[in-house]
């Protein structure tokens, strides 16, 4: 793996150096985009949108427009806009993960310690272990602002971004009908729901869509004709919530998959 930002953390007067790694990559099949005349490659450009010509990377600035006008940034303006968060993540408080919507959560990356910050680091891990805590503080990563949690597992802190507030959506716009339910279908609905009850264990669950996918891709680049796949969807005959409920839980456990 390679690392993606070098920095500190900053617990209280203790500066703790550190590599971020990404924790996360994608399952899904790398499809490339064809031309469906022929099968060519499709490329994305980037133009010039007076002159038509394509631009090189090195010849392209960021910019924000005041009025009619761009203001151009170079790398150290975005460094001079907030130098110490470039360079350290700051924890401004701790508190209880539990207390964190899961809508909040963005992206999980890894943290390693420089050797010098060995110490530190296992001391920052093992208290939040022993308090139960998360560390909540703010840095910049590729010129974004980001909040973020520190927690650990097992033998690694583990740095989660999380959104701000103000990148939530507002529910208001949204119509959710007020409904009233009855006693005992309550009384059902919690039966099912403790009928199907597990302990959780993330192994249990695989991305099987792309082994299927690509099972059908290797099929047609022999040149057999993959049969469909019929799709199972099992319903109620009845349209009644009570006999719906009734029928689940007689229903044999899905597996997961």
């Amino acid at each position: 793996m390679r690392a993606i930002w070098s920095g500190a953390i900053g617990f209280g007067l203790v500066n703790i150096p550190v590599k971020l790694f990404s924790a996360v990559q994608a399952s899904e099949l790398d499809l490339d985009m064809l031309d469906k005349k022929d099968h060519a490659n499709i490329h994305f450009q980037r133009v010039n949108a007076n002159t038509g010509r394509e631009v090189k990377w090195e010849n392209i600035v960021r910019g924000y427009k005041v009025e009619d006008n761009y203001v151009v940034l170079d790398e150290t303006d975005f460094e001079k806009a907030s130098p110490e968060k470039s360079k350290i993540i700051e924890i401004a408080e701790f508190v209880d993960e539990k207390e964190i919507d899961s809508i909040y959560y963005e992206t999980p990356y890894y943290l390693q310690p420089e050797k010098s910050g060995a110490k530190p680091y296992a001391l920052l891990r093992d208290a939040l272990k022993k308090t139960g805590k998360c560390g909540l503080g703010t840095y910049v990563l590729r010129n974004r602002e980001s909040l973020v949690l520190i927690k650990p597992q097992n033998e690694l802190l583990i740095l989660n971004k999380i959104r701000f507030a103000e990148e939530i959506r507002d529910t208001d716009e949204l119509n959710i009908p007020d409904v009233k339910i009855k006693p005992a279908e309550m009384n059902m609905a919690v039966q099912l729901i403790e009928q199907l009850t597990t302990d959780f264990d993330i192994s249990n669950y695989k991305d099987t869509y792309n082994e299927k996918l690509l099972k059908l891709i290797m099929a047609k680049a022999k040149g057999k004709k993959p049969a469909a796949t019929k799709m199972k969807v099992v319903h109620s005959k009845s349209r009644d919530l009570m006999a719906q409920l009734k029928e689940s839980l007689s229903a044999p456990k899905r597996k997961a998959s």
